[in-house]
């Protein structure tokens, strides 16, 4: 049976040296046209796919973009922000839709010889009732009744009881990888911008975009060129935004 390493056996960063890697990592809007290598995009994704994700269902995937016509296509999509000019564009997508096969794969993966009974229940029971919303929705709202009755004697489980609480169950854990994935680019010396701004219409007409899919953001990549920083960095006080009970 294979062993899996202990927190303390892994080589772990030092304080010093994550702060210096975040507080690098900058959203940048200009770049070089120097291209990223291959090699440092599949470390990249490796690393954003390490990120925890609920119930280990891993609802995420990733489109790279790099060939030159594809991008100048895309560049209007982003209705033409300089940001949208770099070498490197990763549409990072959400998906609400692949539970169900995740829940097959992570029996078909799991990393020891035998599945642990809990694990086998737990997949291929248990998540089958948590996240299935049924036609048009109506198994999560027969979840939200039950709800409602069961919680009334004691504490529970209470989403994602319905289709849209399954896109923000996607998304929250997308966005978790999509970190990862703009710290691992910073550690290679690449810049990164985040982009929000875009035709999501057009996007999935210029894509092979699954119906159910989520573009999350596009996330423009490549080496930092002449003032790609807009502004100082500025973030509100922290007492403003934690409360300490």
């Amino acid at each position: 049976m294979t062993q899996l390493p202990h927190q303390s056996d892994q080589a772990m960063a030092s304080p010093a040296a994550l702060r210096a890697l975040i507080e690098s990592r900058r959203a940048v809007r200009r770049f070089t046209a120097e291209p990223v290598s291959d090699a440092v995009i599949r470390d990249c994704l490796e690393l954003a796919m390490l990120a925890p994700s609920s119930c280990n269902l891993q609802p995420w995937s990733f489109q790279v973009i790099r060939e030159p016509a594809l991008l100048a296509r895309l560049h209007r999509v982003c209705m033409g922000q300089n940001a949208a000019r770099a070498p490197l564009i990763i549409v990072v997508l959400a998906r609400p839709d692949t539970w169900s096969q995740a829940c097959s794969r992570i029996i078909e993966y799991w990393p020891e010889a035998e599945v642990p009974p809990r694990i086998r229940h737990f997949y291929g029971k248990t998540a089958l009732l948590q996240y299935n919303q049924g036609p048009l929705g109506l198994f999560g709202l027969l979840k939200r009744q039950l709800v409602r009755l069961v919680g009334l004697r004691r504490p529970l489980m209470r989403r994602p009881n319905s289709h849209a609480d399954m896109r923000l169950w996607a998304v929250k854990s997308t966005a978790l990888a999509a970190q990862n994935l703009m710290l691992a680019f910073q550690s290679h010396g690449y810049s990164s911008c985040p982009m929000e701004g875009f035709d999501e219409k057009r996007l999935r007409r210029m894509l092979d975009i699954p119906r159910r899919a989520l573009p999350v953001m596009l996330l423009a990549v490549g080496r930092q060129g002449e003032k790609g920083v807009y502004n100082p960095r500025l973030r509100f006080p922290q007492d403003q935004h934690v409360t300490w009970l």
